[in-house]
C-alpha cells in the first residue's frame, strides 16, 4: 500500500461523502478506492469510517486522522511547489467551475497562457450556470458573480462589474430608447429566471423600483445572450456578458445615468480546507485578466 496515495484517497472519500463519487473524481474504479481505505485501516488498526444506508460517516478516530491528514497534504503540495521552483510550473490536475457564458468569453480565450506557464498541469473546467457542491464534485475553485448563498465556502472577491440595462441598437432603432427607469416596463425585457425582475435604479438621492415586463425567461446566461444579440428585447446584465458588443456599439446601455447595483466575481474555495496552490495562482491569474 503507498501510505500518501491512501491518505489522499482518503480526504477524497471523506470529502465527497461516498467510496463511489471518489472514485468518479479521481477517476479509477470503486473496488480499487474500498479496497485501498480498507488496506489504511488495518494498516492503522483502526476503523475510520462508518458505513451507513446515507453514506459514510468518518469516526471519532476517522475525524482527528482526516484533520491530520489533510494539513499534510497541503503541505506537502507546498513543499514540492517550493522544491520544484515557481518556473517548474504546477502539476496534476485542477477542477474549475465557472459559469458558462463568462469562461467562454473571459477565462478560456486567456487559458493558453496558463496552461503554458504550467505544461504538466491539466486543467479541468466543468461549465455550469447553478450552484454547485464544491466537495462532492471534488472541485479545486469555483468563480460565481453576485451574491455568495454558501455560508461555509472561503471566497475571495476578484474583480467587479458594472450592471446595466442593455439592448442592441437593432432592437432600439424600431421600439425606441428608454428615457428613464419606468419607461422601462413598456419594453419587453428578457429574464434571467436565477435573478428578480424588480431592480431598484439610483441617480444622486432619487431611487426608483422597476420590475420588468417580458414574455421569455431563460435559466443560463447564454440564452440571454443569444436573446438580446437576436434583437428580441431589453435585459439587465453585466457589462462583462456583452464587453464586445458595448465596445463595437452593436449593443448599448440604457437609462446609463441611473446606477444599478454592480456585480462582483469571487474565487471561491472548499469549505474546511486550505486553498490549494494550484486554486490560489488560478485565482491570482483571473484576477489579472479582468483587471488588465
Amino acid at each position: 500500500m503507498d501510505r500518501f496515495q491512501a491518505m489522499q484517497m482518503y480526504v477524497q472519500v471523506v470529502d465527497a461523502g461516498s467510496f463511489s463519487a471518489a472514485a468518479r473524481i479521481l477517476d479509477i474504479g470503486q473496488p480499487a478506492v474500498s479496497k485501498t481505505i480498507a488496506q489504511l485501516e488495518k494498516h492503522l488498526d483502526v476503523r475510520l469510517l462508518l458505513r451507513t444506508t446515507h453514506g459514510l460517516t468518518p469516526t471519532e478516530a476517522g475525524l482527528r486522522f482526516y484533520e491530520r491528514v489533510r494539513i499534510t497534504l497541503q503541505q506537502a503540495d507546498e513543499a514540492e511547489m517550493a522544491a520544484r521552483g515557481a518556473d517548474k510550473g504546477l502539476t496534476g490536475i485542477l477542477r474549475v467551475a465557472a459559469a458558462p457564458t463568462f469562461a467562454r468569453l473571459h477565462v478560456i480565450p486567456h487559458l493558453d497562457q496558463f496552461m503554458e506557464q504550467h505544461p504538466q498541469l491539466k486543467v479541468d473546467i466543468r461549465l455550469d450556470d447553478r450552484p454547485i457542491d464544491l466537495i462532492a464534485e471534488g472541485i479545486d475553485i469555483c468563480l460565481r458573480m453576485g451574491t455568495l448563498q454558501d455560508s461555509g465556502a472561503v471566497a475571495r472577491k476578484i474583480a467587479t462589474s458594472r450592471r446595466s440595462v442593455l439592448a442592441t441598437t437593432d432592437y432600439l432603432t424600431r421600439h425606441g430608447y428608454p428615457q428613464h427607469p419606468h419607461d422601462l416596463s413598456q419594453h419587453e425585457a428578457l429574464i434571467f429566471s436565477q435573478l428578480n425582475d424588480t431592480w431598484q435604479f439610483k441617480r444622486a438621492a432619487e431611487v426608483e423600483n422597476v420590475v420588468l415586463n417580458g414574455r421569455l425567461h431563460l435559466s443560463a446566461a447564454e440564452g440571454i445572450r443569444t436573446a438580446v444579440l437576436a434583437h428580441m428585447g431589453i435585459t439587465v446584465a453585466s457589462d462583462w456578458m456583452f464587453s464586445q458588443e458595448i465596445a463595437d456599439g452593436s449593443v448599448e446601455r440604457l437609462v446609463s445615468d441611473w446606477a444599478l447595483p454592480d456585480i462582483d466575481l469571487w474565487a471561491v474555495f472548499p469549505g474546511g480546507r486550505m486553498a490549494t496552490a494550484k486554486a490560489r495562482q488560478f485565482a491570482a491569474f483571473v484576477e489579472r485578466v479582468m483587471t488588465d
